[in-house]
């Protein structure tokens, strides 16, 4: 290991939970993930029969805006606090990734004078405040509002936070609502989503060479991050290390990446430094993926800046449950943590004819085990206005 993992608190995942369009529950989310199952289908929360796009991938839950992403908060983080929970007091803190809630249109023009408990329920703060006052948790309190980076970064400043000393445990991840009349219109407007109505089963599909844009998609993740030595003395099972965190910022447009994925690969360079390996250690990459032709070829690109001619394994779980945008880092790396415990890495569904512009990736078509060898995952998320977050969890040495 390179001095950066030396003589430092290690920093450790003791538990997760989260609520994505495949399932509400993560050994339910998992199964259906490795099985290569759909998320995708016609909205059933408003009626979109007028709208350019007809369907997103929508949690398992009734309720919408601000009330949806309280419930997503609320079961996501009763998984994950089932069993053993740190203790509540000022060495518990709390760092979510989230953006405001987009409350529907007629909400708006019904609400001319919401109270202010309505008000405050669509900061994007709010998840991040029960989340505190449910776990007494006096420690430092932070949300990160970087689109589609937001809940990795989140996971990457909770670990910084406990290396420093500042905490022993953190409570990291993020939540989500995109299915949505503003959201679709929205989108729809700036040319990314994928215009599949008449099969939206199929319609994401990263790296295929027929991908026209993201799916619109929901959920919440949460995961327990504790100091090694802190865990271990109170009995709680460890399931990964978080082992590096990088970050970077593109400086290049708000709604693309530079073509040369020169950013995402200073964010994947960071993390695997950080956790002291090269990029021959890493057994697998969980994609940022989107589905947008742009996007995908920018982070083949970095991929390949960074990996050179080794043919990593690379997955996208959004070809199954959508983009969750402010959540998906959270959910992407509960999947890594999965991998790494059930040695297997999922699949990316409706990955057909990979894309020659993306170069020659070794892509994880089916669940893919890999009988005891898989020691360190990356997971990367790249969002709008150019933040790149990259993650690598590894199995306990």
């Amino acid at each position: 290991m390179t001095e950066r993992a030396v003589d430092r608190r290690r920093v450790v995942v003791t538990a997760m939970g989260m609520v994505t369009p495949l399932a509400a529950g993560l050994e339910a989310t998992w199964a259906a993930t490795l099985a290569g199952e759909n998320g995708v289908r016609a909205i059933r929360r408003f009626d979109a029969s007028a709208y350019p796009v007809r369907f997103a991938a929508e949690a398992p839950l009734k309720g919408s805006g601000a009330q949806l992403k309280a419930a997503l908060t609320r079961l996501a983080l009763d998984e994950a606090l089932r069993v053993n929970p740190p203790p509540a007091g000022p060495r518990l803190g709390v760092c979510l990734g989230s953006e405001a809630a987009r409350p529907p249109l007629e909400w708006l023009f019904r609400n001319t004078a919401p109270e202010r408990g309505e008000i405050t329920a669509l900061a994007p703060d709010a998840p991040t405040r029960y989340v505190v006052e449910r776990m007494g948790a006096e420690g430092p309190r932070s949300t990160v509002s970087t689109a589609c980076t937001s809940s990795s970064q989140a996971i990457g400043e909770a670990v910084l936070r406990i290396r420093r000393g500042e905490v022993d445990a953190m409570i990291a991840g993020g939540v989500d609502v995109l299915s949505e009349p503003l959201m679709v219109v929205g989108f729809s407007k700036l040319g990314a989503l994928s215009t599949r109505n008449d099969s939206p089963e199929l319609a994401s599909r990263p790296f295929d060479r027929n991908r026209d844009g993201f799916v619109l998609g929901e959920g919440a993740g949460m995961l327990v991050l504790e100091e090694l030595e802190s865990a271990l003395a109170r009995g709680a099972s460890i399931l990964a290390e978080v082992s590096g965190y990088g970050c970077s910022c593109n400086a290049w447009r708000i709604t693309d990446s530079p073509p040369d994925g020169r950013g995402a690969a200073a964010a994947m360079l960071e993390a695997i430094a950080d956790a002291g390996l090269t990029p021959d250690d890493i057994g697998y990459i969980n994609a940022h993926g989107t589905s947008t032709p742009q996007n995908d070829q920018s982070e083949s690109q970095a991929i390949h800046r960074v990996f050179g001619d080794r043919r990593v394994p690379v997955s996208s779980t959004k070809g199954q449950m959508g983009h969750l945008v402010a959540a998906c880092g959270a959910v992407e790396a509960i999947l890594c943590v999965l991998a790494l415990r059930d040695q297997v890495l999922p699949p990316t569904r409706n990955l057909v004819e990979p894309d020659p512009a993306c170069g020659d990736l070794d892509h994880v078509r089916v669940a893919r085990p890999t009988h005891g060898a898989l020691q360190h995952t990356l997971t990367n998320a790249f969002g709008f206005g150019g933040s790149n977050g990259s993650l690598v969890f590894s199995r306990l040495a």
